[in-house]
């Protein structure tokens, strides 16, 4: 595909995104789903990618969908608007390998949205974050409703998505919706640390880490608990073969890919 927006660089098992609208404030468009669509096929496809870092370019990480595509919609393409960003963002949640959001900027409405997706957010301390929706009459489209208050409690996510209020990276810590906070010129770097560090992991191990874990929190605790210990033996035999002897023999283990 012809990648006008996303801007891909991979490094050490590190595929590092960022989003190239600041002239929008990477506003979210049709052609950011498409483009995001493909490229998550493309890196699902490469095993030497073990992690995905999601980044913006300039002021902000995303600032939202694009209202100007929006504003002359109908309700028919309103729908159609909110389940083709709902598609890449359940594909995101649910690709394979574990996703950062370093978030540099903005992260507001769809932007928010984009990083409810991934699985670990770190902030930049000049981060800031909001669910302003219904300042414009509408609601979230790109499904914050849903995984806010799984996130973040359901009384936290109220406070956010009625009052429209913005709010800056540490009290996105305190409410959970980060997971740390870092000084702007060190955003990146925390991140590929963080990324090399998951990586050097057992990548199976990681890659059902995630799995069951996101899987797990949508059933109840019985059910959860029967799926990580068939993910658990699964491993045995395997991975959990070489990971175990390595660390009787006082070596680092030999992954496989």
């Amino acid at each position: 595909m012809d990648y006008q927006i996303l801007r891909t660089t991979v490094a050490e098992g590190i595929a590092t995104v960022t989003i190239t609208r600041p002239q929008a404030l990477n506003a979210l468009n049709t052609r950011f789903f498409e483009e995001m669509d493909a490229l998550l096929a493309e890196l699902a496809a490469r095993d030497e990618v073990k992690v995905l870092i999601v980044t913006g370019e300039g002021k902000a990480f995303a600032a939202g969908a694009d209202i100007a595509e929006m504003v002359t919609k109908t309700q028919r393409e309103g729908r159609e608007f909110s389940r083709a960003g709902q598609k890449t963002f359940r594909s995101l949640e649910l690709f394979a390998k574990p996703v950062i959001a370093a978030v540099n900027g903005f992260a507001l409405g769809g932007g928010c949205e984009l990083a409810l997706a991934c699985d670990i957010r770190v902030a930049s301390a000049k981060a800031k974050f909001g669910q302003p929706e219904v300042n414009l009459g509408v609601i979230p489209g790109y499904a914050a409703t849903q995984r806010l208050p799984r996130l973040i409690g359901l009384g936290n996510a109220l406070y956010l998505l009625l009052s429209a209020e913005m709010i800056g990276a540490e009290e996105a810590l305190r409410m959970g919706l980060v997971q740390k906070v870092v000084e702007p010129e060190q955003l990146l770097a925390a991140c590929q640390e963080l990324a090399k560090l998951i990586a050097s992991k057992g990548p199976a191990a990681v890659r059902l880490v995630k799995k069951v874990a996101r899987q797990g929190v949508l059933m109840d605790f019985e059910a959860g608990c029967a799926l990580e210990s068939e993910a658990f033996g699964s491993l045995f035999e395997n991975e959990a073969a070489e990971g175990m002897r390595a660390f009787l023999e006082k070596r680092p283990p030999k992954w496989a890919a």
